[in-house]
């Protein structure tokens, strides 16, 4: 069952972080992708203020299952993790952070952006918007 479990929690993991990353990009999935990054935020920001900075339910779970298994290889960070899966790759916590960081601040730009550009060009379609 933990077996089952690792590869549960790396495949739902990774979904929502590949979806985090470019769930913006589809018209038909940018709610879903907004309450995907909110709840993404939620956890690093609100839970993270009790558990840590950056905390993550998804990793959390994840590690939990790992150490069952006795898989631990010292990384503290899903990114570190991931990235550390690639032979010959070896990054530290601090590297794996700020890559985190950088690419959310990325897809927040990007997300703003195109609801922005949508708004604005729906507000062209309407007309001149009267006060009621």
């Amino acid at each position: 069952m933990l077996s089952f479990l690792n590869i549960f929690w790396f495949v739902i993991h990774n979904v929502l972080i590949v979806f985090n990353m470019f769930g913006w990009i589809p018209r038909r999935t940018r709610r879903w992708h907004l309450a995907a990054i909110g709840m993404t935020l939620f956890s690093w920001l609100v839970m993270g203020a009790w558990k840590g900075w950056g905390y993550c339910w998804c990793a959390d779970m994840h590690f939990a299952v790992r150490r069952e298994l006795g898989i631990h290889r010292g990384e503290s960070s899903y990114t570190e993790l991931l990235l550390n899966q690639i032979p010959g790759v070896t990054v530290s916590r601090n590297f794996a952070d700020v890559l985190t960081v950088s690419v959310l601040i990325g897809i927040l730009i990007c997300t703003a952006a195109v609801w922005w550009r949508d708004r604005r060009i729906a507000g062209r379609s309407e007309g001149p918007h009267m006060p009621q």
